[in-house]
């Protein structure tokens, strides 16, 4: 479906000169969904797959998404990282239909065709038939039926895959600045503390607007206000790379004068509120600065997450025209002290599906998607900071980022 229609033309014309309105046909049509499969996550972008830590032994894979399809991302007998499409090259089946695992080859359950980590078929049950009969014809030639295979980067630890040939390098993709921030929050070896898995009932692309829209956090999360971790009189800003499609939101406060650790107390801001363990809200300050928050967007479907100590990556996945699902992977470093490990998972409480933070952006999604299908020529809009795609120093009351990832969606699916 999606290879064909990535021939045709679009499926509707943009009706707008900007990014400042987006119909919600484009939350709600099948068609436009299918098309994204080959033109965006099949097209020139780098979608996140996973870490290196989580595969650190020869053989060792998990299984992971782009878009729709299916991959499973390994390291091979030598160390190197690869990339191959989950589907037998014989009847489709999956090869690896377990999270996770080590393996010296792939084998297929339905008729036993076996790959090598590199994806190269090395084996084909019955190829010469049984009893000199059978079998496959001469024409056979092992070397046409190798797995669909990605072309790998991998970043601070961080692992790309694209079946592009035009994607640039990543460092080149996200552009200076933005890689400069991944190496500000990624300073060490990480470790893996956890996972979330979270169901959206809403469409992907409500999910990757809601992270770029930086002035919805302290209007909708309370907390957030409230305990002082987002407030609009916060310094900070937002970053964008130069075509806008990858942005970085942050926040900053002021330097620490409580004490000598550099350990901010908490105050609320509305006095009948308080918390009754204010050590979820300590913030150690190590990682060189005073932010606060630092949400990063990688276009298509990376979140990079800093909130005081609560270190994560965030994987977006389609499920559908009107679901996906959101994995956080929660994150520390190697060297981290019981201390330290323990503040982190604490902070933790903070997001995820139930966190005190983010909860509110797992069911605002699904309010967006049930109302979209009332009209689905109508369009949002979104007019803060002007209409047009720029970074925005001191402020996060803007819509630029926003519109900076409709620009590479619409640049992607040419629309």
């Amino acid at each position: 479906m999606a290879t064909q229609l990535a021939a045709q033309d679009a499926p509707f014309t943009w009706p707008s000169q900007d990014t400042s309105r987006v119909p919600y046909r484009v939350y709600t049509d099948p068609e436009i969904y299918a098309l994204e499969q080959a033109r965006l996550f099949q097209g020139p972008t780098w979608n996140f797959l996973g870490l290196d830590v989580e595969i650190p032994e020869p053989g060792d894979y998990k299984t992971t998404f782009v878009g729709d399809a299916p991959i499973i991302m390994l390291r091979t007998m030598d160390g190197q990282i690869n990339a191959l499409m989950n589907r037998c090259q014989h009847k489709g089946s999956l090869l690896c239909y377990k999270p996770r695992g080590n393996v010296r080859e792939l084998t297929c359950v339905y008729h036993n065709w076996t790959y090598n980590l590199d994806g190269e078929l090395t084996g084909v049950a019955f190829r010469k038939g049984v009893g000199g009969k059978g079998g496959v014809g001469p024409e056979f030639e092992m070397h046409d039926h190798n797995l669909v295979r990605l072309r790998v980067d991998v970043y601070r630890g961080l692992i790309f895959g694209t079946f592009s040939e035009e994607t640039p390098p990543f460092t080149d993709y996200i552009g200076a600045e933005l890689t400069a921030s991944i190496d500000r929050v990624f300073i060490k070896p990480l470790k893996v503390l956890g996972y979330h898995s979270q169901m959206l009932p809403n469409n992907w692309k409500l999910y990757a607007e809601n992270n770029k829209d930086s002035y919805h956090a302290s209007l909708l999360h309370v907390f957030h206000n409230t305990f002082g971790v987002v407030r609009p009189n916060m310094g900070g800003g937002i970053k964008l790379s130069a075509n806008g499609w990858h942005h970085l939101s942050y926040t900053e406060r002021t330097p620490p004068n409580d004490d000598a650790t550099g350990t901010e107390k908490v105050r609320s801001l509305k006095e009948q509120y308080k918390l009754n363990d204010a050590s979820v809200m300590e913030h150690r300050l190590e990682l060189g600065d005073l932010v606060t928050n630092s949400i990063q967007t990688i276009f298509p479907n990376l979140v990079v997450q800093q909130i005081l100590n609560a270190l994560a990556v965030r994987q977006l996945i389609p499920r559908g025209v009107d679901r996906s699902e959101l994995i956080w992977t929660v994150l520390g470093f190697a060297d981290d002290t019981p201390d330290m490990l323990a503040l982190r998972l604490k902070a933790n409480n903070l997001v995820g599906p139930a966190g005190f933070i983010s909860m509110e952006d797992g069911c605002v999604g699904g309010f967006v998607q049930r109302a979209a299908k009332a009209n689905p020529d109508d369009q949002t809009v979104m007019p803060m900071g002007g209409s047009g795609i720029e970074p925005s120093a001191g402020s996060r009351v803007t819509e630029s980022a926003v519109r900076g990832f409709w620009k590479g969606w619409r640049d992607c699916m040419k629309i």
